[in-house]
């Protein structure tokens, strides 16, 4: 059985081939033929039925790095005033216990944990992106201590790394497009 998208594809695929022979039909309408051919009475029936979130389909949906922190008050000033990320979750079961820390920028989540079992310093997190060159422009702008990150053009893209107070490193890489 397609995915939603896919009968969505097919449909449009329809539609061009018979414009190809003056033959017109509207979305709609190829929605419709679509459904048919999936054995459904309609589109909406046939969309219901085609729902990405399908408990037999898997999907990944996001990977969410878990990077070890030691000190809550270092790990904001580093992620939220040095790279701009904003604080979304914060966690301690109980007030005495290590935090957990949920942080987010432009669509990226990081989850920061000061729990010893979560991670260890000194991990590495690739991240595909779009605009590191304006990224890198905003952090070297900022002149700030936690070094000045370089862009380097690599095979696979343009990548700038930054390391936080912990000795984790993240790479934010640009495919070349």
């Amino acid at each position: 059985m397609p995915t939603r998208d896919q009968a969505k594809t097919m449909a449009r695929r329809l539609r061009s081939a018979l414009a190809s022979r003056q033959i017109d039909l509207s979305h709609g309408e190829s929605l419709e033929i679509v459904a048919a051919t999936l054995d459904r009475c309609d589109w909406n029936t046939a969309a219901a039925l085609l729902d990405e979130d399908r408990p037999d389909r898997i999907a990944f949906r996001q990977a969410i790095p878990i990077l070890r922190i030691v000190d809550v008050a270092k790990a904001r000033e580093f992620y939220c005033g040095f790279l701009g990320f904003a604080v979304t979750l914060e966690h301690r079961h109980e007030p005495a216990l290590p935090m957990y820390m949920a942080v987010e920028r432009a669509g990226l989540d990081l989850h920061l944990s000061e729990h010893h079992g979560d991670a260890s310093p000194g991990s590495t997190a690739f991240v595909w992106m779009a605009g590191v060159r304006d990224f890198h422009a905003e952090l070297i702008a900022k002149n700030d201590g936690y070094g000045r990150p370089g862009l380097e053009r690599l095979p696979w893209g343009d990548q700038m790394e930054v390391h936080d107070p912990f000795g984790n490193r993240i790479r934010f890489c640009q495919k070349h497009g």
